[in-house]
């Protein structure tokens, strides 16, 4: 059933961390402000988390918000469950135990919600927007992908935009736009599949294309600004034995890899994150507690920074999940699931990783993370 707020109640959910109950205060950073955010994935209520991030890469808490919705309250293998546009005015945020999607308009790390809708399937898993066009990808079942049209504040199905993926039983990870908006891609974990969606001017999406994945296991993957897509693999979780992969498309819409596999060294690859100059990729080895950097050339193909696959490591036990980096290209910010907290490192015109900061006590089952 879609259920829909107005900006009334949508203002008395909006639950600031220190103070309960309130609306945007003045003082509250600029929009164009440093911002960290993640979702607390709570089963019985689900909340944006927000950090408002210094110059210095630093994190100081700015706010909770409900998301009016609820998440899994386990932690989930996905990459994209929330989404900030590149404005830095609207975020997405997936609601799988609940099977919604929340609309946030956000100025700096001060958030207002102005919908929440049925995701049409079960376990919405990733969200992705281009311009006014968005699209969710849902994990239970069979997966499906569903789009819907953003309109000021409010979120509009499109009718005949659902899309099944390229079979039963494929455990999707990620939906995402290319850079030019021509095609959504999803990986697909269980089938080793990549599948991509041609999207006509309407903002449907036409048939499912799918092709063999150059690695086992494709997860989490992020598009350079040049249009390169580079794909972590979890490798079957052989240890030792994850990669990563870099695509472009030919003329005819297929992914044709650049580079084919090229092991991290290291142990089920999962989240992705490419620096917003297209020089650096980024992926989080699981089980290993560590991060394998890859220098990505101009003709799109990847070189692994550290011979012995470890850029950074983030712990025994750790557990890295989702990564981003802020806007500026200088700092690196992972969710880490074992021991709930976030590490930033600062990230060197070289590629290399510094450590930041470590910041403590996040939820237990914390999914998802944008930063700017």
């Amino acid at each position: 059933m879609r259920s829909r707020i107005g900006p009334a109640i949508a203002a008395s959910v909006l639950i600031l961390a220190t103070v309960g109950v309130g609306s945007v205060a003045a003082g509250e950073p600029p929009e164009e402000a440093g911002a960290v955010f993640t979702m607390s994935n709570g089963a019985t209520r689900n909340r944006v988390l927000a950090w408002t991030r210094a110059d210095d890469g630093s994190l100081a808490p700015a706010g909770r918000y409900d998301t009016g919705g609820r998440g899994s309250g386990t932690l989930l293998a996905n990459q994209g469950g929330l989404f900030l546009t590149p404005n830095g005015k609207w975020l997405y945020v997936v609601n799988p135990g609940s099977d919604q999607i929340s609309l946030f308009r956000a100025r700096g790390t001060s958030l207002t919600l102005t919908d929440v809708v049925d995701s049409r399937g079960d376990r919405p898993f990733s969200v992705v927007a281009r311009g006014s066009l968005v699209y969710v990808l849902n994990n239970g079942g069979s997966g499906n992908i569903r789009g819907f049209r953003r309109t000021g504040g409010q979120l509009d199905f499109i009718r005949g935009s659902g899309r099944p993926l390229s079979g039963a039983n494929t455990s999707p990870v990620q939906v995402g736009f290319s850079v030019d908006g021509s095609w959504l891609v999803v990986t697909e974990l269980a089938t080793d599949r990549l599948t991509r969606y041609a999207v006509a001017l309407d903002g449907t999406p036409g048939d499912p294309k799918w092709q063999a994945s150059a690695g086992a296991e494709p997860f989490g993957f992020d598009f350079a600004p040049d249009g390169t897509l580079v794909v972590s693999e979890a490798g079957d979780h052989v240890p030792g034995g994850s990669s990563a992969s870099s695509y472009r498309f030919n003329t005819n819409g297929k992914l044709v890899a650049i580079s084919a596999a090229e092991p991290t060294h290291e142990t089920a690859a999962c989240w992705t994150a490419v620096t917003p100059d297209g020089r650096y990729a980024y992926v989080t080895n699981t089980p290993d507690g560590s991060i394998t950097g890859f220098a990505i050339d101009t003709d799109g193909s990847l070189g692994i920074l550290d011979d012995d696959g470890v850029t950074a490591a983030t712990g025994s036990g750790s557990l890295p999940l989702d990564l981003d980096t802020s806007r500026d290209g200088r700092f690196l910010y992972v969710l880490v699931g074992g021991t709930n907290e976030f590490q930033s490192f600062t990230i060197a015109a070289d590629g290399s990783l510094s450590p930041r900061m470590t910041l403590e006590g996040l939820p237990g089952a914390a999914n998802g993370l944008v930063a700017r």
